[in-house]
């Protein structure tokens, strides 16, 4: 791939993070981290952020709402068919991933590798939720409104609203 090519990939790119130079710095400034994510998101709230080192794959399946900042290391990997849709007032943690697809493995004659991807589900972040740093989201999540996820955890069914889920797989704690 020849230079222009490249820049012109960085430059048009549906995807935010350090493997795209061209707008990766942007997001050390946050007047243009601002610019970069209301170009490329389906939805950027006002008094939201991105923040260094953070990843967005599909940028316009991701939809974020008003006073979330999706810190570094964190991964948020919507495809063409399933949608991120994080609310309003999200605490979110570094390292936390967000995944709307899993890899098949289910046919014992077919190497995993070959057997593709089992059908994207959204994962949907209610309001005034707080996902502690290093969670994982799998597909097809709803996590309600004013909710806390345990640093940690792995989140495979939806959340209660008004609860405080963790573990691996995470688990209703308590409700709040």
């Amino acid at each position: 791939m020849g230079l222009f090519s490249r820049l012109r990939f960085w430059a048009t790119t549906n995807r935010i993070g350090p493997d795209i130079p061209l707008t990766h710095w942007m997001l050390h400034f946050p007047g243009l981290a601002r610019s970069l994510a209301l170009r490329k998101l389906g939805r950027f709230g006002e008094g939201s952020a991105i923040r260094p080192f953070s990843y967005l794959i599909e940028t316009r399946h991701i939809e974020i709402g008003e006073r979330v900042v999706i810190r570094p290391h964190t991964m948020l990997m919507a495809d063409d068919v399933g949608r991120i849709v994080i609310g309003n007032d999200v605490l979110i943690g570094a390292g936390v991933h967000v995944y709307v697809n899993n890899h098949r493995f289910d046919k014992r004659d077919v190497k995993i590798v070959d057997q593709g991807y089992f059908p994207s589900e959204d994962v949907v972040v209610e309001d005034d939720v707080w996902i502690g740093a290093n969670a994982i989201l799998l597909p097809g999540v709803r996590v309600g409104r004013h909710s806390v996820i345990a640093a940690g955890s792995v989140v495979t069914k939806s959340v209660e609203p008004f609860s405080v889920y963790g573990g691996v797989p995470a688990r209703k704690i308590k409700s709040i």
